[in-house]
């Protein structure tokens, strides 16, 4: 079923599928990694072989861009609807509280995190935050990997939610596949989204693929290159790609 999208996998899935994936897996105590790939993933992946191997080697992939449910739909899944990194957190969190599964955050500023946190133990109060940690923006010393690799074992937790951004987040979770015992995912912005921190895009604009349009108004000079350079490339690579299968 996995899909090929200038050579990222995506996977067609859905929010149901994924969280009983995720809930089995964390179930069974397993070390895995879960990706949601948007053109911004796909492009640093098309740019970097190795950024794509470790998206590729991820156990889910799931398709958080519009334009990625589009390719999708054309492709033989015209049902596929977006599996978008912030919703998805919210699908598992919930399914977590009902169960009473341990939950762990990391990345993101520490205000930020505090705020999350304090967001989630007030809409869910049954879920279990065990361990939450904002590392520092350099690079870690190994030392410092190896107490990170220990706290999050330690707590007991068996999902890990990992806010660091593309690609940062990927690197980081297949660098720590079969060290942490517990299921990642990189959820990139949904921390500052659920935290408040940032403002999210309306629906209409989410559903009609112009998210990027409100958060390229939100932080232009952060978000300038992604938006007006690797989206435009995007697109030109894709009807490039249909073009010469049609020649």
């Amino acid at each position: 079923m996995t899909k090929n999208i200038l050579g990222t996998r995506v996977d067609p899935t859905s929010y149901e599928s994924a969280t009983t994936q995720v809930l089995k897996w964390a179930q069974q105590r397993e070390s895995r990694y879960v990706c949601v790939a948007n053109v911004h993933t796909v492009m640093e992946a098309y740019d970097s072989p190795e950024f794509q191997g470790v998206v590729n080697a991820a156990d889910l992939v799931t398709p958080d861009g519009i334009p990625l449910v589009w390719i999708l739909r054309c492709r033989g899944h015209p049902q596929q609807a977006r599996v978008y990194g912030p919703e998805l957190t919210i699908k598992i969190i919930e399914a977590m509280a009902m169960q009473q599964i341990a939950v762990g955050f990391y990345g993101s500023s520490t205000k930020t995190l505090e705020q999350l946190i304090a967001v989630f133990k007030e809409k869910y109060p049954n879920l279990k935050i065990a361990y939450h940690h904002s590392p520092p923006f350099r690079p870690l010393t190994v030392e410092e990997d190896q107490a990170v690799i220990r706290a999050v074992n330690a707590s007991g937790i068996e999902i890990l939610f990992v806010g660091l951004g593309c690609p940062k987040q990927e690197r980081w979770m297949a660098a720590h596949r079969g060290k942490i015992q517990a299921v990642m995912l990189g959820v990139g912005a949904a921390f500052d989204f659920h935290s408040g921190a940032k403002r999210q895009a309306p629906l209409w604009m989410q559903r009609s693929g112009l998210e990027w349009l409100f958060r390229f108004s939100q932080e232009p000079t952060r978000l300038w290159r992604r938006y007006l350079v690797q989206n435009p490339r995007f697109v030109i690579l894709i009807l490039m790609r249909l073009l010469s299968r049609r020649m």
